[in-house]
């Protein structure tokens, strides 16, 4: 009689360990301590305008339209579609919203202006949508349309109106500020004292309740908004489901091609509320020039945010509070900033000696010790350096956090109707 050998199911390859979800609980946590690490920084270097009410205000007034153009990348390239083009977009956001402002007041210049990004977004879609043009192509041909496009209007509307020219818009009313009364002057008061950690808190507080436009506050409530829609309904399954697979999403009787256009639609409307921003509420008069490459920061900020609203807006504010240290303080507060570069190198060093990587632990180290002594033996640095600390903050964060990014998987790919069939 002979016997049967039975073959063992083989064991299923093991899964690699995903990375941890944050919690709020961690969250908070690295908050606390980045919080920390900044009042240490700032007792240690006397910069104490590095956590003020006014600059934590300016640093929010900064990092919104970096927002708004991070998160309109978001809402395409969710579908699929890679927006190159949100730099184009805010610049007609700026135009549009300027010329509107100047005439019919400041709201219908918001408006005006999320209808000029929009338009960019409806021809962006048309072009790669509809005609299936390379993204990158599409979006760069945007952006150059834009600025001859604003330079041309701008010759016979704006400087034919008292007080504009050929370059820039007459002067904008203002939006509605608002600021809590009594809180905001507590905290003003308790940040002046400039104790450690209390008075960091209480700046940062403050400048969340001083001198808060209120097209600021539409546009902080926009990134929730974002997140519950894109993540809690069953249009934002079915618009992610287009940049993730859109031929299972075609077989599931999902109209890939609309979702895509309206996408892109609020792609250049976010982009474009951006630009508005910038020529309502920050300057009050549109300049030629004047997005001067927030748009590609806000899709810089997308990336370090892994494709999701909460890490973008905190990639937003990174970029605003780096860009607004050299508005107040300049030099001194940038000089203060390289501790604050050293020590996370430190922290950095530490916990790759954790995790064994002795390789990478050893390079942190030295560039640790390079911060330190450039820290130590100078007593400010060059005011290129100043200039340029937003765009080198940029390039670092991207370079740090490229190894945790998870783009759509069908991000920036062709596709065509029935292509699945």
């Amino acid at each position: 009689m002979s016997t049967g050998t039975v073959a063992k199911p083989s064991a299923a390859p093991k899964r690699p360990a995903g990375r941890r979800k944050l919690t709020w609980p961690w969250i908070l946590l690295i908050v606390a301590a980045g919080l920390v690490l900044f009042s240490l920084v700032r007792v240690v270097s006397g910069a104490n305008d590095l956590t003020s009410v006014g600059q934590v205000s300016g640093a929010l007034q900064l990092a919104v339209p970096i927002g708004m153009a991070g998160l309109g990348g978001l809402w395409a390239e969710r579908a699929g579609v890679v927006n190159i083009g949100l730099e184009g977009m805010m610049v007609l956001g700026t135009w549009f919203g300027a010329w509107a402002g100047y005439q019919w007041g400041p709201w219908t210049g918001v408006v005006v202006g999320i209808l000029g990004g929009a338009l960019g977004g409806l021809l962006h879609a048309i072009i790669t949508v509809t005609f299936n043009v390379n993204h990158i192509v599409s979006g760069v041909a945007i952006n150059i349309l834009a600025v001859g496009f604003t330079q041309y209007l701008s010759n016979f509307t704006f400087a034919e109106a008292e007080g504009g020219s050929s370059k820039q818009s007459p002067r904008i009313d203002p939006i509605t500020q608002i600021t809590v009364p009594g809180l905001s002057d507590w905290l003003q008061d308790l940040q002046q004292k400039h104790w450690f950690l209390i008075s960091d808190l209480a700046g940062v507080l403050g400048g969340l309740v001083t001198n808060l436009s209120l097209l600021t506050v539409v546009a902080i409530l926009l990134v929730p908004a974002t997140w519950w829609v894109l993540w809690r309904t069953s249009f934002g399954l079915r618009l992610r489901s287009c940049g993730e697979n859109p031929v299972a999403a075609e077989s599931l009787g999902v109209n890939v091609y609309r979702y895509k256009y309206i996408a892109v639609l609020v792609s250049g409307g976010l982009a474009g509320l951006g630009g508005a921003f910038l020529a309502i509420v920050s300057t009050g008069i549109y300049q030629e020039g004047q997005t001067g490459g927030r748009g590609y920061i806000g899709l810089a900020a997308m990336i370090f945010g892994n494709w999701m609203p909460g890490g973008m807006a905190m990639g937003a504010g990174l970029f605003g509070f780096t860009d607004s240290l050299k508005l107040r303080g300049g030099a001194e507060n940038v000089h203060a900033l390289l501790l604050l570069v050293a020590l996370l190198l430190v922290v950095a060093a530490l916990w790759q000696l954790y995790k064994k990587k002795y390789l990478v632990a050893v390079i942190s180290a030295v560039f640790a010790v390079g911060f330190f002594l450039w820290y130590a033996l100078t007593d400010q640095v060059p005011s290129q350096f100043v200039d340029a600390a937003p765009y080198v903050t940029t390039l670092l964060v991207l370079a740090l956090s490229a190894q945790r990014l998870r783009m759509p998987k069908a991000d920036g790919l062709p596709y065509r109707k029935g292509q699945g069939k």
